[in-house]
């Protein structure tokens, strides 16, 4: 596991940007932590990552549940929040996405239940304070394992 303190939009922004430009397709990054605490905000930073428009706005798919976005590699943006488990998704037809040629960030993953994908890597985020963020990495599989070795071997200041 590796952690991060963000103290601002700006530092969730780089981080997800840092990642998004070495992220291959086919990844699957698992989003989790309370509502506003910057699962959004990293997202847009892996968009900017992947080469996506900028003038291209990345929003939350809180009510459509799927984004898809156009870059070097294309980006899949879900957001489970509306639904109750596993079977939700497992019903509209997700799986697809997620073993497919894209990259698949999902906000809210832990309510994918079993059908969270083994190969995957967890990003935490949780409140620290007015503006702080703590952000937890842990990856799932020997290519999540490598891609932080990539992205983070010369990590900024940390937290922990």
């Amino acid at each position: 596991m590796i952690s991060f303190c963000s103290n601002c939009v700006e530092e969730t922004v780089s981080l997800g940007e840092q990642l998004g430009r070495l992220v291959e397709p086919g990844s699957f990054i698992a989003l989790t932590g309370d509502l506003g605490c910057g699962k959004t905000q990293f997202v847009r930073g892996v968009a900017a990552g992947l080469g996506i428009d900028a003038s291209v706005p990345i929003t939350s798919p809180t009510f459509t549940l799927l984004n898809e976005y156009q870059g070097k590699t294309k980006l899949y943006h879900f957001d489970l929040y509306r639904l109750h488990g596993g079977d939700d998704v497992a019903e509209l037809g997700f799986d697809d996405y997620f073993h497919g040629d894209g990259v698949c960030l999902v906000e809210w993953a832990e309510r994918l239940g079993a059908e969270l994908p083994s190969e995957r890597l967890d990003i935490r985020f949780e409140y620290l304070g007015d503006t702080e963020r703590r952000i937890d990495f842990i990856p799932h599989g020997s290519n999540h394992k490598a891609l932080l070795k990539k992205c983070f071997d010369r990590r900024p200041d940390s937290c922990y």
